[in-house]
């Protein structure tokens, strides 16, 4: 079984569950903020389903906003959120390495690209192509700051080839 993201079920199921046990999912001891937290993780999860179809809203950030909220406002929330077969992927990545790895980085530059473009020539006023393109630029900026996570194998053959190297510098 394959949830979308390219984890297998059992793995994926295993992977969940400690983010879950390791979640700092404090709740707060406010009623007034909990209800604060409530409402912005509602708010947050609202904009990342409207980030899905418009594309100068990004979904992602939203997504992990609304999980943050619901980590400190409702633990009922919070878990279904992280098994959530769409977000919690999302939200486990971010928690496990806290960056993005390559390809998703290259695919949102392509769809930034595709999007602000084709709205860009739709566009009669040149005050809004300037305004899309400038959006385009501060979007881009915020994507290229997120750090990337190198694959698994990537990494493997960097310590390769750091390992030959060293075994080259020092013949015993």
């Amino acid at each position: 079984m394959d949830n979308g993201a390219g984890r297998t079920g059992v793995k994926y199921q295993k992977e969940l569950q400690a983010c879950i046990t390791m979640s700092s999912a404090r709740i707060h001891d406010s009623r007034l903020i909990r209800a604060i937290y409530l409402a912005a993780g509602f708010a947050a999860l609202i904009l990342a389903a409207a980030g899905i179809v418009l594309p100068i809203l990004p979904t992602t950030p939203f997504v992990l906003l609304a999980a943050a909220c619901f980590a400190r406002s409702s633990k009922r929330f919070h878990d279904l959120l992280l098994a959530n077969r769409i977000a919690g992927p999302i939200i486990l990545e971010w928690v496990e390495h806290r960056s993005i790895p390559r390809q998703v980085k290259r695919w949102v530059y392509l769809l930034l690209a595709l999007s602000f473009g084709s709205s860009m020539v739709v566009m009669p006023s040149v005050w809004h192509q300037v305004m899309l393109a400038l959006l385009g630029i501060v979007l881009t900026a915020f994507v290229w700051r997120i750090p990337v996570r190198e694959s698994a194998p990537a990494l493997e053959q960097t310590l390769e080839a750091d390992t030959r190297e060293v075994s080259n510098e020092n013949p015993v």
